[in-house]
């Protein structure tokens, strides 16, 4: 018998649908120091316009869902560059990366966030 092989989620996974010439996404910069991955949802640090991951308990503008990352990123030693999905779209929920310790309250919340945003989250696609 041969081992089964695991693969991590893909953009295919995650995103279902897009507006076309580009419309649903967004280049952004990330925080030096975060590590965000294909499906993080992250919020916007009103201070800077900075992405960082979605803090349901932080009162800077990141406990407001944004957008969700379409690509890793894990700047290090200064503010990176990411690619964030900010409007018009539909995503996967099992895709979804989110904060360890968010309560089922806190994602409904963080969901809601994003359908306002444009950002469908659909179940078993």
């Amino acid at each position: 018998m041969m081992p089964a092989l695991s693969e991590s989620n893909n953009l295919g996974d995650l995103l279902k649908y897009e507006a076309p010439q580009f419309y649903s996404r967004q280049t952004v910069t990330v925080t030096d120091g975060q590590t965000l991955s294909l499906g993080s949802v992250v919020g916007v640090v009103s201070a800077t316009g900075n992405i960082q991951a979605l803090d349901p308990a932080a009162v800077d503008g990141t406990e407001v869902a944004a957008g969700v990352m379409i690509q890793d990123a894990a700047p290090s030693g200064a503010d990176g560059e990411g690619l964030l999905i900010a409007r018009h779209a539909i995503v996967a929920d099992h895709a979804l990366v989110w904060p360890v310790g968010i309560t089922e309250n806190e994602k409904a919340s963080a969901t809601g966030q994003l359908i306002k945003a444009g950002i469908l989250v659909r179940q078993g696609v």
